[in-house]
Order: C-alpha cells, then sequence, then structure tokens
C-alpha cells in the first residue's frame, strides 16, 4: 500500500514530476515486485501448511529475485549519484540530470543478463543430495547446497556477488562523503538537518540491504542452510522494502 501510494502521487501530481521523485517511483514499483515473489507464496504456504514448490516456480523466483535485487541496488547507486548532484552541484543538476538521461540510467539498471544466466546455470546442476532446501524460498545458496556439482557455480555467484555489491557500496559511499563534507559547510543548521535527513535512511537501507544479502551468499556453501540464513534472508528480501516507502 505505501508503494502503490508512492506511485500514485508522484505519477498524477505534476508538482513531483522531478528527477528525484522518478527514481522513488522506479523504487516503488521495484520495491512492489521484489516483495511480491516471495511474501505471498510463503504466507499462502503456511496457511494451508504447504512446503512443495515446482521447479519451474523455483527456477521463476530465482531469476525474479535476482533481477529486481540487481535492479533494486544499482537504482539505490543511481539515487545516490542523484543526491550527489542535486547537492553538490546544484546549479549544474538540471543540465547533468535531464529526463532521457535519468531514463537510459534507470534501464541500465536492470539485470536481465546477470539474471538469466545465474539461473540457468543453476538449475544445470545436478541435485543429488536433497529435494528440501532450508529456506522460505528458492534462492541460489539453498540450492547449491544440496547440489553434487557446485563448484564452479558458487564461485561465480561469490565473484559476481562481490564484484557487483562491492562496487555499487564503494560509489554510493563515495558520493555520500562528498555530500557529507558540502553539507557541513551550510551556514544554516535546518539545512544541514534537512540533507542528513534525506540522506541517511538511503544509507541505512542500502547498508542493510547489502550486508546481509552478503552473509547468506558470499559465505561458503558448506556453512550455508541454517536457521541464521533465514534470519538473514528476511533482512534483504524483506525490511528493504518495508522501510523504502517510510
Amino acid at each position: 500500500m505505501g508503494t502503490l501510494l508512492i506511485v500514485i502521487l508522484t505519477t498524477f501530481d505534476r508538482r513531483l514530476h522531478t528527477t528525484m521523485y522518478f527514481f522513488l517511483r522506479n523504487l516503488s514499483i521495484v520495491d512492489a515486485c521484489y516483495i511480491s515473489v516471495t511474501v505471498p507464496l510463503a504466507s499462502f504456504n503456511s496457511l494451508v501448511k504447504n512446503r512443495v514448490i515446482l521447479v519451474s516456480g523455483c527456477a521463476a523466483q530465482i531469476f525474479l529475485l535476482i533481477f529486481l535485487a540487481y535492479f533494486e541496488l544499482t537504482l539505490l547507486t543511481v539515487m545516490a549519484h542523484d543526491c550527489y548532484v542535486a547537492i553538490c552541484h546544484p546549479l549544474h543538476y538540471t543540465a547533468i540530470m535531464w529526463p532521457s538521461v535519468c531514463m537510459k540510467m534507470t534501464l541500465t539498471c536492470t539485470g536481465l543478463f546477470h539474471s538469466s544466466f545465474h539461473t540457468g546455470y543453476t538449475f544445470r546442476l545436478s541435485f543429488c543430495r536433497s529435494n528440501m532446501i532450508h529456506q522460505f524460498f528458492c534462492d541460489i545458496p539453498s540450492l547449491l547446497k544440496i547440489s553434487c556439482s557446485e563448484t564452479f557455480s558458487s564461485m561465480f555467484l561469490f565473484a559476481s556477488a562481490l564484484v557487483i555489491g562491492a562496487g555499487c557500496f564503494a560509489f554510493i559511499i563515495t558520493c555520500y562523503s562528498r555530500i557529507f563534507s558540502t553539507v557541513l559547510k551550510f551556514p544554516v543548521k535546518d539545512d544541514q538537518r534537512n540533507a542528513f535527513s534525506t540522506c541517511l535512511p538511503h544509507i541505512i537501507v542500502v547498508s542493510l540491504f547489502l550486508f546481509t544479502i552478503g552473509f547468506v551468499y558470499l559465505q561458503p556453501t558448506s556453512e550455508s542452510g541454517s536457521i541464521k540464513d533465514v534470519n538473514f534472508s528476511i533482512f534483504y528480501s524483506i525490511i528493504p522494502p518495508l522501510l523504502n516507502p517510510f
């Protein structure tokens, strides 16, 4: 409801047809899709006491999760750049962040190839240990746990998650370090508080998203599959879409 309200307001209120609200609308759409991949099915299964998922359904869930998680992370990175330009280069903002550029930046956030490759390669593996995954939705670490041929896939998953996650996080930290150095020079304290109140929630959501997804995806496969993974997966699959509307 929160994300739907943001989409409606930013679409129909002409005063909100600005770059910042354009990115917020896209983030809200991604959040609504992202949380819909796991929560409704998990809630329904818990009510009817059904723990079975088809292979095709599991593949679709993994594809959508990776696609939307990549989209969310890169979109949050683009939003950090937008915030940096708005605060550090306000006079050049309209020249840098004009509509066609924003549209291109949003389109580059889609990880169609990334999600297709990981999903396709994961389901080419042989699963001989069990048909039960220790998770409330399908994800790659849980499938690698029950696979007999996970060596290359787990290494590639580790490398791609590390490169993409660390790259986006480094870019965001660089943007915000420059933002904070600029904000601290503001002569009016209210302006400083307004800037910090805009930036700090963004940093909290990004950090929560990256550190929890990193814990689950970057640990050795032999150590995954515990209740701790389930708890951490809640923090990257449910909490960020829940916090973003606030």
